[in-house]
């Protein structure tokens, strides 16, 4: 049950239950119960009556209690008294941070808004601790706005131009599936209540085909794995559709009715048949014909066959148009006419969100710079080292970083931290932990946690709504972000009234009147009604009400309308001095950077790790167990070879992503990473990148005078 006292303090008699909500970057957007007793949370588990979570968190959700109550959360203001860089901080008081930011914001603002930038992403997948009260106070300021492009813009792109909007089939019709491609995802690391549905297809009978360079734990319950090179999975989408054309069972009816443009894909895709695909991917021609005969079985029998999409394979320069050709197939194979049939790789389109009335962009008018330019905080390396002037714009002179933790996540880590280093940079942080980042900043702020405030959240894996409420007081002095931005904008004299919304109202704005808030706040979650074949008779959100195969709008870009393979930035072997393509998908028990610092799960990962095909660690002298060093022209990173049979050879598997002060050398994965952008969406590039390893005797030493891998940093 949930309870309907707000908060609930120790005098409440308990245990109560209350309704809450995962708030991280993970599709299954899961519902969960908090048990409290006397104020204090102490059980966590999933929502047994909420059906995409039935019952059931992932291994690191699960903990989240370690993370609320982790000795080393960080529950007073602190203030920078060491060097950029040391970690080292004094506690001061809230009025005396909040004055100390303000003044200093101000003084900025009086030259240009626009040198004050904020970075934020995916901390809080919440709408209103994400962006509500923050979006409203940099547009009132007019500082600069952030391309928010650091994980999903490519394919957002793509599908936009495709599909006409993130959308998709319902994750739960999987479960009547005869064929499933898993594609660019390990759904047990993380996709788990989609993997329940994919195992309810296997038991009926269904194959699951996994398409990915790393064979993940995934790859191996499936019954076939294709390991193709990084960046070419449009080539076998390609490969795919030109089998369906030439023997005959592409979906003609299907394709004259609510398509555009397939007689032009078709002639595009005759140009790649199973062996030319097969040797650009690096797979057997074998192999692609295998799985080519059982689409066709099933297309044959009016059987469905669905596609479950993920951004691992969007990572590339390429990207964008390959998850464009993967999202053709099913209109080329008529997939979409039948339940269990069709694609999914985002069901954010589907959410009705406010996002005027929420975000306020309209207080961009009032600010002293109505029209900010906007960074990409894919390149914010670059953006921070910039000197100022010219297209760029005034010098970056403040930075209020909320939600993430650059210094880890984004590429060519190297410049990141250097521009973090910056003497003249301001740098505020909203923070639980002490991050990488947190380190370098002149102020760090602490936030509550998800059992502490009220938020919204929508999913990109299904279509349900979720409410968090909060199960706990604050602990210490922790403030909401939304609580934080009020303050801020109190103190620099911003007398609208959307200022004064509170948390609970900035829920009930976020989707207005397309969901009943009362069901939401008694149920804790309230399901969209969307259809279990959304395509069957075409009805596509894109401007022709087709499956836009050829897309007008990137036509108007400059862009190829149809589909391209498009090579990577740095295809492996280009530079003989980097031969082995390297990727970084994250470690099954963090999530992006998050949970790290967590004792149980950094244990349970071990070391950070770089998985080597057994031939390519031979050629280097590299033995399971033995340290190496990868690097190239950007940098290098020192972890632990794993010879374990996950890498095809030619590619380097660092997983990620480590916090730098847990990692042996004080560097981690994104020191390879470049910030060279996809064709579509401006995203980065992070499987992109060619590099060499070689062995070496011991880790050097990390910032903190040892590998940092068994303790917390001081």
């Amino acid at each position: 049950m949930s309870i309907e006292v707000w908060p609930p303090g120790p005098a409440v008699d308990g245990p109560i239950e209350v309704l809450g909500a995962c708030p991280h970057d993970c599709p299954d957007t899961c519902s969960w119960v908090t048990t409290v007793q006397r104020g204090r949370a102490v059980r966590l588990q999933g929502n047994a009556a909420h059906p995409q979570t039935a019952g059931v968190l992932c291994t690191k959700v699960s903990r989240y209690l370690e993370r609320v109550y982790h000795p080393q959360r960080v529950l007073q203001p602190l203030k920078r008294v060491g060097p950029k860089g040391a970690g080292r901080f004094e506690p001061v008081g809230w009025d005396e941070a909040l004055q100390a930011i303000a003044q200093r914001l101000r003084a900025v603002a009086a030259r240009d808004p626009q040198a004050i930038l904020p970075y934020s992403y995916a901390g809080t997948m919440g709408l209103v601790q994400g962006e509500a009260m923050a979006a409203r106070f940099f547009h009132r300021l007019g500082a600069s706005q952030l391309q928010r492009t650091i994980c999903a813009s490519a394919g957002a792109a793509a599908l936009q131009a495709t599909l006409g909007a993130k959308v998709g089939m319902p994750v739960q019709t999987f479960a009547e599936s005869r064929l499933i491609l898993i594609w660019g995802s390990n759904s047990i690391a993380s996709n788990l209540h989609f993997w329940r549905y994919a195992q309810q297809a296997k038991r009926a009978g269904a194959q699951l085909v996994c398409i990915d360079p790393r064979r993940t734990e995934t790859a191996e319950k499936c019954h076939q794995h294709l390991a193709l090179w990084p960046g070419t999975d449009a080539a076998l989408a390609y490969a795919l559709m030109h089998e369906a054309f030439v023997r005959g069972w592409a979906d003609l009816d299907y394709l004259e009715r609510y398509t555009v443009g397939w007689q032009a894909l078709r002639e595009r895709a005759l140009q790649w048949p199973p062996a030319r695909a097969a040797a650009y991917c690096g797979v057997s021609e074998q192999d692609i014909e295998q799985l080519a005969r059982a689409i066709e079985a099933c297309v044959r029998a009016g059987q469905p066959v669905g596609i479950r999409l993920n951004y691992g394979m969007q990572r590339t320069r390429g990207g964008g148009n390959a998850v464009r050709a993967v999202a053709c197939l099913p209109a080329v194979w008529g997939s979409w006419r039948w339940r269990g049939g069709g694609l999914l790789l985002s069901s954010s389109g589907a959410f009705p969100v406010q996002h005027d009335t929420l975000y306020r962009p309209d207080l961009r008018q009032r600010s002293p710079c109505p029209t900010p330019r906007s960074v990409n905080m894919s390149t914010l390396g670059d953006a921070l080292l910039h000197p100022g002037g010219g297209a760029f714009g005034p010098r970056i002179e403040a930075l209020i970083v909320y939600n993430s933790n650059p210094a880890a996540v984004a590429p060519q880590g190297g410049k990141v931290r250097q521009g973090l280093l910056r003497d003249d940079l301001f740098t505020v942080v909203l923070e639980q932990f002490l991050t990488d980042t947190a380190d370098m900043a002149d102020y760090v702020l602490p936030a509550t946690t998800q059992l502490e405030h009220w938020d919204i959240h929508l999913s990109y894996g299904h279509t349900d709504v979720l409410l968090n409420r909060p199960a706990i007081e604050p602990l210490g002095q922790a403030r909401p972000n939304t609580a934080i931005f009020r303050a801020l904008a109190a103190r620099l004299g911003f007398e609208e009234p959307c200022f004064h919304d509170d948390d609970l109202v900035l829920c009930r704005q976020a989707l207005g009147s397309a969901v009943d808030f009362e069901r939401l706040l008694k149920q804790g979650w309230v399901s969209l009604d969307w259809p279990a074949t959304p395509f069957a008779q075409g009805g596509f959100p894109t401007p022709s009400g087709r499956c836009e195969l050829f897309s007008a709008a990137l036509a108007v870009q400059g862009q190829d309308p149809l589909p391209a393979v498009v090579p990577n930035h740095e295809p492996p072997g280009a530079d003989a001095r980097y031969p082995l393509a390297f990727i970084s998908p994250p470690a099954r028990h963090f999530l992006n950077s998050t949970f790290v610092n967590m004792h149980s799960l950094r244990d349970a990962e071990g070391e950070p790790a770089l998985e080597l095909h057994p031939d390519d660690a031979a050629a280097r002298g590299i033995a399971d167990g033995d340290w190496v060093e990868v690097f190239n022209d950007r940098g290098a990173c020192q972890l632990r070879a794993r010879l374990n049979g996950r890498a095809r050879s030619g590619v380097a598997i660092g997983l990620g992503i480590w916090w730098r002060k847990f990692s042996p050398d004080g560097r981690n994965v994104n020191e390879l990473t470049s910030q060279a952008l996809t064709d579509l969406g401006a995203a980065p590039t992070f499987y992109d990148c060619a590099v060499q390893v070689r062995r070496v005797d011991r880790p050097a030493q990390g910032p903190h005078g040892d590998p940092g891998l068994t303790r917390d940093p001081a």
